[in-house]
């Protein structure tokens, strides 16, 4: 019978759980819910086990619990000041969370620590960039490029560190030996924010299936062709003028405003025919606009084309858009047509609306009313 007490001990008897080894499993298992629980045991046992506390972080940082994760590597590095992976690991989560300022100093330790590695180096280096440090930036990642030149990371971090100085050449080749088109994008709207549109341009053409960037580029080329012209017709340099008008009417045939300004250009430069051709392309583009109607007629009328002229005051007079002008132009298309009582009556219209705006043209009329009436008596 005394036998029976000690045996029931050794049996009821079980050793304790070990949760840091037990949270290690759950974390080895890819299981950091389940990890969690058990390595806060590990600490709440042993507030000081550096393992505990190291682990439950990075559980902590697997679930995206940041706060807490990061609130545990600091208590890591109450237990050992200068740890390289807790450094390394909370500064990282410090740059996910958007606190480069708190996660320079750590990542400037993890990068001592380890100078030949790239990717303490990394880390530190965008902290640098993202605290705007962009100069100490470029040279860490230029130091990295230069150790380890397949980083396609430190190369596109070398880029954006360049752009934020505005090296955009330097950073446009950077991008490119990242082989990160975006970057390279950016680069293009920064060219073009910087009044180089030619680089900006090159770089656009290279995004042919981007219908974003491709109506963007026509634009741009537009606005560029139009810049030149204005250029142009300040200096007086007529053919030149003409000639990036109708680069800018090839690139945008239904701009109505850009035929309209082509039509006058051509027009002013005693280029009748085609101008007439540019007012026409206008008036079918904007059936209901009278200025493009207006340009039509006078152009036709001036180049001594009667019937085609009629035609456009006739248009404007259907649209009930008549103005004085217009009745002065058919007096004197009606005129050359010897039709003598239309033109009589036409230059009427014009004197009895004018009402003194156009003296010369008033004169005119009075003049060749004279004569039309004394012939019409004979």
């Amino acid at each position: 019978m005394s036998l029976v007490g000690p045996i029931l001990l050794v049996l009821l008897w079980s050793p304790p759980q070990d949760y840091l080894a037990d949270g290690l499993k759950a974390l080895d298992a890819n299981q950091p819910a389940v990890a969690e629980p058990l390595l806060r045991k590990a600490v709440e046992a042993d507030p000081k086990d550096l393992a505990a506390h190291f682990n439950l972080a990075l559980a902590l940082s697997l679930e995206r619990k940041d706060p807490e994760a990061i609130a545990e590597y600091r208590a890591v590095l109450q237990i050992k000041p200068a740890l390289y992976a807790a450094d390394l690991n909370l500064g990282i989560l410090l740059l996910r969370d958007r606190l480069p300022a708190e996660a320079l100093p750590v990542l400037k330790g993890a990068a001592e620590a380890k100078p030949a590695e790239t990717r303490p180096n990394l880390y530190f280096a965008q902290a640098l960039l993202e605290t705007g440090d962009a100069a100490q930036a470029e040279q860490r990642y230029a130091s990295i490029v230069t150790a380890d030149p397949q980083s396609l990371p430190a190369k596109a971090g070398l880029a954006r560190s360049l752009l934020k100085q505005s090296k955009l050449a330097e950073a446009e080749v950077q991008f490119r030996a990242a082989h990160d088109k975006d970057g390279v994008l950016e680069v293009g709207t920064l060219y073009e924010k910087a009044g180089q549109i030619p680089q900006a341009i090159a770089i656009y053409k290279e995004f042919p299936d981007n219908a974003e960037v491709r109506e963007h580029l026509r634009q741009v080329e537009l606005n560029s062709k139009l810049a030149l012209a204005d250029t142009y017709r300040s200096e007086k340099q007529t053919p030149k003028m003409l000639e990036q008008l109708q680069l800018a009417i090839a690139s945008d045939p239904k701009n109505f405003d850009l035929r309209m300004d082509l039509g006058r250009a051509l027009r002013d430069a005693h280029r009748l025919v085609p101008a007439a051709e540019q007012f026409l392309a206008a008036t079918k583009l904007q059936p209901d606009a009278v200025p493009a109607w207006h340009e039509l007629a006078a152009v036709l009328i001036i180049n001594e084309n009667y019937a085609e002229g009629l035609g456009a005051l006739d248009h404007v007079h259907a649209m009930g858009k008549e103005i004085p002008g217009d009745y002065f132009l058919r007096a004197i298309t009606l005129d050359k047509l010897k039709q003598k009582k239309p033109a009589l009556a036409a230059y009427q219209q014009f004197l009895t609306s004018d009402n003194g705006a156009h003296p010369d043209q008033e004169f005119q009329a009075r003049q060749r009313m004279r004569i039309i009436e004394s012939e019409l008596k004979k």
